[in-house]
């Protein structure tokens, strides 16, 4: 049976958040981010987060006096739900636009479920596109899952396997194992990465 295609783009996020599908909501900054957020020293590199959503990565770091923070997302309606919530919350350190076109020079890239939103055929250009908005030495770090999905809309799954091939061409991957503290509904179905340019 051939599914049907699924068009990712600002319309379907918007629709999706309305309706209240965003269904990864973790309704706060999880483990991994946030205990690898806390071993940073340097509260001035170039930070950049992916597929800002409800923006707890994005709060926290800016909680914690990172100020080179950017988040990008096609669309800011999870982030202004967020917002109303949280007083301080840094909209003004939102990109709305296509990650695909973004231009800047990082440090730092957080991923955490952007990865998995993307169609299957775009994971490629995702690698290259990292390494790009990387400056040398710069890492992308976070979670991807190391399980499968059903259905035709996002999260889509991954595996170790598939990362290793994808990542370890033009850059080095230094961390890739189950993260220990993920989140219960996520426990043992995410992998913690650090991979450098």
């Amino acid at each position: 049976m051939k599914m049907k295609k699924v068009n990712l783009n600002k319309k379907y996020w918007e629709k999706r958040y309305n309706n209240d599908k965003a269904n990864w909501n973790a309704g706060t900054i999880t483990p991994p981010l946030k205990f690898y957020i806390d071993q940073l020293r340097n509260k001035k590199i170039d930070i950049l987060v992916l597929g800002t959503g409800h923006g707890h990565e994005l709060h926290y770091l800016f909680q914690q006096g990172f100020k080179n923070i950017t988040g990008i997302d096609f669309t800011n309606q999870a982030a202004l739900q967020t917002a109303k919530e949280v007083s301080d919350f840094p909209l003004d350190k939102i990109v709305l636009g296509d990650f695909f076109e973004h231009v800047g020079e990082y440090d730092l890239i957080l991923e955490q479920t952007f990865f998995c939103s993307l169609p299957r055929g775009k994971r490629r250009e995702y690698a290259e596109k990292i390494h790009g908005l990387l400056k040398k030495g710069g890492k992308l770090a976070g979670v991807l899952f190391d399980c499968e999905f059903d259905g035709e809309e996002p999260p889509y799954g991954g595996n170790k396997e598939e990362y290793e091939k994808l990542f370890s061409a033009s850059m080095t991957i230094k961390v890739l194992e189950t993260a220990y503290n993920s989140i219960k509904p996520r426990s043992g179905r995410e992998l913690f990465v650090i991979i450098e340019k």
